[in-house]
């Protein structure tokens, strides 16, 4: 029988991963069986352990050396609202992650664009002169092109040049005597793919044939 392992590129469980997904692949469980074939059906990849590294890397290539983490918060935002609870799950598991990780951030905080803390807040959030923000989101849109910059104060208002990759290219910033770096979207880093192998790893090894 031929195998398929099925990775749903989502940063967290939702409505799509539980509902839609098993239902528009015609999934009966964790493996189905079906023409020949074994579907193995992964978590997202927003949840694996391996975010965390990806995470860490990311807000490290962000600073690049110039500031000690020691002196840097690190702050990983979301969407937020009541529509998918487990998307701010997703986040806070990947704080407390990186809060027990081995690089000494000085703070590693969740925010959200539509729920408290607020992103909006980070001047109040974040006690550094130093912070790194990494939006939690697996592709580049309008939240992180255009939202997420008004709400930190980069962009005064949604610009057609904010929704251009010119928003990620222009750190770091100096704003109210703090130094500031924004990331693009974690989901569009290379090593994403890795994350993506490993999902089928730990399928395999918590699904043993």
């Amino acid at each position: 029988e031929r195998e398929v392992y099925i990775v749903p590129n989502f940063i967290s469980e939702g409505y799509f991963t539980r509902e839609v997904l098993p239902r528009e692949l015609e999934l009966t469980g964790p493996t189905t069986r079906r023409d020949g074939r074994l579907l193995h059906y992964c978590d997202p990849v927003g949840i694996h352990p391996s975010m965390t590294e990806l995470l860490t890397k990311r807000a490290l290539e962000m600073i690049g050396g110039e500031v000690p983490p020691e002196e840097t918060s690190l702050i990983v935002v979301g969407h937020g609202t009541g529509l998918n609870q487990k998307s701010a799950e997703a986040i806070k598991a990947q704080v407390e992650a990186l809060r027990q990780g081995p690089i000494p951030f000085a703070q590693v905080l969740d925010a959200y664009m539509e729920e408290a803390p607020y992103i909006a807040d980070w001047r109040t959030l974040a006690g550094t002169p130093n912070v790194v923000v990494v939006p939690f989101f697996i592709a580049d849109g309008l939240h992180s092109y255009q939202d997420i910059p008004v709400l930190l104060g980069i962009e005064s208002e949604p610009t057609e040049a904010a929704s251009q990759r010119e928003v990620f290219r222009r750190n770091p910033r100096r704003l109210d005597g703090r130094t500031l770096w924004y990331s693009s979207a974690i989901g569009t880093d290379p090593s994403l793919a890795e994350v993506i192998v490993d999902q089928v790893a730990h399928f395999d090894a918590h699904h043993p044939a």
